[in-house]
């Protein structure tokens, strides 16, 4: 009977009502089923989606907001687009999000306070109904100042203190990284090691210093430079490592993208990754495995769909909970022991 093309709907604009009589539902029923607030499984969920879909229904963002004081958007404040791994973790949000009937509206900070603000400002002026926030500071100023804008969020990648957020354990991958290369005998390793603000970064790194110094191997600061995420900031900070200390045999970089950028300063001093220098990267992003990085896999997808589902459901009036996710050591082929336990 469900399997009839559905009757003709008045011409103009498909409204939720018509959809409701053609489905012989009430309206709100058809609500909850196109916002992903009933069981996506059940049948009449199922037949409602079908026949808006055919029937060609489109929401009215504008109406709802009306009705409902709610822009059915979020906000997504990341440092930088370029970056990888925050791409990936927005991809997951979107698509979690548009299941559940909203918008994600995307904006680029550039990792600085004035910037951090003017963004959050233009999304709230487009009355975002909440924020996830990727680019959160230490110091927590940037934290403060939205805790006063009287709008929910919720950190992601990194956390500014106790408040609400879906992160990994970076400071177990740091250890997973540290251990590694402790236990393919290496003592003169470096440390790429990030941003001083990013509580990603800066756990990656302690976490890998703090599993070395249980194994008695001591990384003094001049073999520890701090970075931006991208191939260009690792090849110079590795360049600047290996002035100080060419004959390191191991490098931790806390990015994939900067242990690729590290890859390279190795190759132009005549030295081989994976052969004559271990290099371990972190986050594990396509390009990882084409290039045969080990690194430490994050949970990017993961993280994203559930930071989504949070904050929608802190917007919904229930209180969130912060999450820690799990990484993994992948190892590749730029996993060596040193040169001398080689032979």
């Amino acid at each position: 009977m469900h399997d009839r093309e559905p009757p003709a709907p008045p011409p103009g604009r498909v409204t939720l009502r018509m959809v409701a009589d053609l489905a012989g539902v009430h309206p709100t029923t058809v609500s909850r089923a196109l916002r992903g607030e009933a069981n996506p499984r059940s049948e009449n969920v199922t037949r409602i989606r079908d026949l808006a879909e055919k029937l060609g229904y489109r929401p009215d963002f504008a109406a709802s907001t009306l009705r409902t004081r709610r822009s059915n958007a979020i906000g997504v404040l990341v440092p930088y687009l370029t970056d990888v791994a925050m791409a990936t973790i927005y991809e997951a949000i979107d698509q979690t999000v548009v299941e559940r009937g909203y918008q994600a509206l995307v904006a680029s900070t550039g990792d600085q306070l004035d910037g951090q603000k003017r963004r959050a400002e233009l999304l709230l002026s487009r009355r975002v109904d909440g924020l996830l926030v990727a680019d959160g500071h230490l110091d927590g100023r940037y934290a403060s100042w939205l805790d006063q804008q009287g709008v929910p969020y919720l950190m992601v990648m990194r956390k500014v203190g106790d408040r609400a957020a879906v992160v990994a354990d970076d400071h177990l991958g740091g250890r997973l990284a540290g251990g590694h290369l402790a236990d393919l005998g290496h003592e003169r390793i470096a440390l790429l090691s990030g941003r001083a603000w990013s509580s990603a970064t800066t756990q990656r790194t302690a976490g890998c210093l703090a599993v070395l110094a249980e194994r008695g191997i001591s990384v003094p600061e001049s073999r520890i430079e701090p970075c931006s995420l991208d191939p260009e900031s690792g090849r110079a900070a590795m360049e600047r490592i290996l002035q100080r200390h060419p004959d390191i045999t191991a490098v931790f970089a806390v990015n994939d993208f900067t242990a690729l950028g590290a890859s390279i300063a190795l190759r132009e001093h005549g030295l081989r990754p994976g052969d004559d220098v271990a290099i371990v990267g972190y986050n594990d992003v396509h390009i990882a495995a084409a290039c045969e990085l080990t690194t430490v896999r994050n949970p990017l997808k993961l993280m994203g769909s559930i930071a989504a589902r949070t904050l929608l459901d802190m917007v919904a009036g229930r209180t969130a909970e912060s999450v820690t996710l799990t990484p993994e050591l992948v190892v590749r082929a730029s996993s060596c022991r040193p040169p001398a336990l080689s032979h």
